[in-house]
């Protein structure tokens, strides 16, 4: 098996194996969290021979929107860095599913919270299987951590130091045996998963909170929306949820590039509606792996080929 750290990386402005992209121990992002990341999936189809980047795009859209929270300006535009990930997967002759990991970074070496305008940005595409096997349903729990304001630290961008709250809320859950942890904001409401969005199924309608209690404003989650209503013709309502619904509802799941569509049949040990993989649920997660493994026409929009040209269907 090849060596990870042989893998080919772009790293300040030019393509260099894993180990030699290295950052000096005085880092401003390292000492301040001062960096924003993204999550991009690949998903490897043999009976294309091709490698789908999913929404790829719009993901480096939503990069640069949230460095501009923190004052850093990547400025290659979208569609250059969508490619450019797609070369590093070519030179790196993936033929597996990848996740790959833009990062842009305050780059100083020097002690000081105080920014400089200094930056760099890197792209890393490693291959990746299962993020958290939910063939079976997951357990999840109501976490203590609240998740963060944005009148303190967004939760719609994907900055790295507000990440501690989904370590903390990680480490507790499973502490306390359960697969994912589910947070409140500070109303009391349900926000999200420690690294992904969260809907429920009830009385026939999909919920899932809004932006405005402090959740990710995830592209999985509106790749759901687009299935549930195109495909299953649900309404799907952005509203904030009590936690006492979670006990009361039909079906949940969880959505995220890494999680792709997890059902949960488990919260606070208590059963989500039968305690079983509800319909609705097993329903979008197999549209859903259609849709990224290139498999239906109509959201060949959403894929960005590694290796050929795709013929896009227009809707």
């Amino acid at each position: 098996m090849p060596d990870m750290m042989d893998t080919l990386v772009w790293f300040n402005g030019r393509t260099v194996p894993l180990r030699e992209a290295q950052i000096n121990i005085l880092t401003h992002a390292l000492h301040y969290g001062t960096g924003v990341f993204e999550g991009i999936r690949g998903y490897w189809s043999q009976d294309a021979e091709e490698l789908f980047l999913v929404r790829c795009e719009e993901h480096y859209q939503r990069w640069k929107t949230n460095c501009r929270m923190l004052g850093i300006e990547p400025e290659k535009p979208a569609e250059e860095l969508a490619e450019l990930t797609a070369e590093l997967i070519r030179l790196n002759g993936f033929r597996t599913d990848v996740y790959a990991r833009p990062l842009a970074y305050m780059s100083s070496p020097r002690i000081g919270v105080r920014p400089d305008g200094k930056f760099d940005f890197a792209v890393i595409a490693v291959p990746f299987g299962v993020y958290i096997d939910s063939s079976k349903g997951l357990h999840a729990g109501i976490v203590s951590w609240r998740r963060l304001e944005d009148h303190a630290l967004p939760a719609r961008g994907k900055i790295c130091g507000a990440y501690v709250n989904s370590v903390l809320a990680t480490t507790e859950a499973h502490r306390h045996g359960y697969d994912e942890a589910i947070l409140l904001n500070e109303s009391g409401h349900v926000a999200e998963g420690a690294t992904c969005n969260l809907f429920m199924v009830r009385h026939g309608r999909l919920i899932t909170p809004p932006p405005s209690d402090n959740i990710l404003e995830g592209i999985t989650r509106t790749s759901i929306f687009e299935l549930a209503r195109r495909e299953l013709h649900m309404e799907v309502i952005e509203r904030s949820i009590d936690r006492s619904e979670l006990y009361c509802c039909d079906e949940v799941f969880l959505t995220g590039t890494a999680v792709e569509v997890a059902p949960v049949t488990r919260i606070d040990h208590i059963p989500v509606g039968s305690g079983r993989i509800g319909a609705v649920t097993a329903h979008l997660r197999e549209l859903y792996s259609q849709a990224v493994h290139g498999r239906i026409v109509d959201y060949h929009t959403w894929l960005h080929p590694c290796y050929q040209p795709m013929h896009v269907h227009s809707r």
